[in-house]
């Protein structure tokens, strides 16, 4: 159960950041209100919101999750693969500091963001990408054992249609992942209950788990068809101005 999260309300040069889609320029009073949304339905799922001030310095800064893995156990700061973001990492630290005594830090041998990061109970999947390294897999794979995780690595560098790992997967409890077709064969994951997201509905892949709520995007039915007939309860937000910066549900907080 998730009882707090972390968020940071987007800048007015929200659409100076980096994208790989060409899906057109967001709209600034769209991405306010979308994102206003999205913390109202955290809040709907029980989390107390720490909502920090939108960070000029840094356009992608509203994707926080990209700054840190956060666990019952410890923090850990990453240090993402984009240049341009690892102030993000310096902005957001004493806010994470104000909640864990026990941190950990990827150093500068290596890279990673925390999209590429998927938590399935005590194992997490590590996805070695353009902006995760294999040595910074290599540093977090580490810092995860030694507070009790096992870690394995799937590297997606040669897939197009997505950026980070969790873009493709995501895992929503009751030893179920959401993952899109194009990786659902994947041995790692035929432990599983899968339930496999259709090429045309793919980037609803990205969906989280909140207590009793899966939060999914709007426009997908079949997924959200789906979730229901397995018994789960989906949560649909609007996410159409992050996803035309390569932006996703689960990078818009650090939940813990």
């Amino acid at each position: 159960m998730f009882t707090r999260a972390i968020v940071r309300i987007p800048g007015s040069n929200f659409a100076d950041g980096l994208t790989t889609v060409d899906l057109g320029t967001p709209h600034f009073d769209e991405v306010l209100h979308q994102h206003a949304r999205y913390c109202d339905a955290l809040r709907e799922c029980g989390l107390e919101l720490t909502v920090l001030d939108p960070d000029l310095l840094h356009p992608d800064s509203t994707f926080v999750e990209d700054a840190a893995i956060l666990t019952p156990h410890a923090a850990i700061f990453t240090r993402p693969g984009a240049s341009s973001r690892e102030g993000e990492v310096v902005a957001i630290r004493p806010v994470v500091e104000s909640f864990y005594s026990r941190t950990f830090l990827i150093d500068p041998t290596g890279t990673v963001d925390g999209g590429d990061i998927c938590e399935a109970e005590d194992h997490v999947f590590i996805g070695i990408s353009h902006r995760t390294s294999e040595e910074g897999a290599r540093q977090l794979a580490a810092h995860l054992n030694a507070i009790g995780y096992s870690a394995s690595t799937i590297d997606v560098r040669s897939m197009t249609t997505i950026l980070h790992l969790k873009s493709g997967i995501s895992y929503i409890g009751d030893n179920t992942l959401v993952v899109m077709d194009e990786m659902a064969d994947n041995p790692q994951f035929a432990r599983f209950n899968q339930i496999r997201v259709c090429p045309a509905e793919s980037y609803a892949a990205n969906c989280v788990r909140v207590n009793q709520r899966v939060l999914v995007a709007e426009g997908f039915p079949q997924l959200h068809g789906e979730l229901t007939a397995r018994g789960f309860s989906p949560l649909v937000l609007n996410m159409s101005e992050f996803q035309k910066m390569d932006g996703g549900l689960s990078c818009l907080s650090l939940r813990f």
